[in-house]
């Protein structure tokens, strides 16, 4: 019988829990890009990127983003310490793949529009092992989206506090990145003042 080689699961993982401090308590998840509110955006991208499982973490006003979003098949954790900022979410959204069968995380952050489904595919096509570490990079830095091999989750979780996420973890392993160029199918802005909201247009 011929030894069939599993696929690889890359589970896409969506950090919507910001309570937009700097936009007035606006909830980024909820922000309305195009006539849908921006989670769903970001889980498409997800989706059409090739990730899957989708896995949402949500935090300010989470119940009002499961009404209003359409994230039925989605896995959704709510992170109660969201306030804490970023790093709580990643460990959140890393500790609702464990028992999973994900062999990466490809993690992707809610107020980030220009990123779309080219980005993703090109960084979940970087997975080489559960050891793999990719990111995307525009004109040579780094930027998101960010995979992580199922190896790193634990490491990565244990330093994730604050609004650092993954960034000391990542610049302490530096040399073992992939840098994927996403700057020609991708923009890396944040929304994250009023101004930005131009790039929601």
């Amino acid at each position: 019988m011929a030894h069939t080689q599993r696929i690889p699961v890359v589970a896409g993982v969506l950090l919507a829990a910001g309570g937009g401090r700097r936009l007035g308590g606006r909830p980024k998840a909820l922000l309305e890009h195009r006539g849908r509110p921006l989670v769903e955006h970001a889980v498409r991208a997800l989706r059409n990127g090739g990730c899957g499982p989708v896995h949402v973490v949500l935090g300010a006003a989470a119940e009002e983003v499961g009404e209003l979003a359409e994230l039925s098949a989605c896995e959704v954790t709510v992170n109660p310490s969201w306030e804490e900022g970023m790093g709580s979410s990643l460990r959140a959204g890393l500790a609702s793949l464990s028992g999973s069968d994900a062999d990466a995380a490809l993690v992707l952050l809610v107020d980030q529009p220009g990123i779309g489904a080219e980005a993703v595919a090109r960084v979940r096509s970087a997975y080489r092992s559960r050891s793999s570490l990719a990111a995307a990079a525009y004109d040579g830095e780094r930027g998101h989206p960010v995979l992580f091999g199922a190896d790193h989750w634990e490491a990565v979780a244990a330093g994730a506090v604050g609004d650092q996420g993954a960034r000391a973890y990542l610049r302490a392993h530096r040399d073992a990145i992939t840098l994927v160029e996403c700057s020609d199918v991708a923009r890396a802005h944040d929304i994250d003042t009023a101004a930005d909201l131009r790039h929601l247009k």
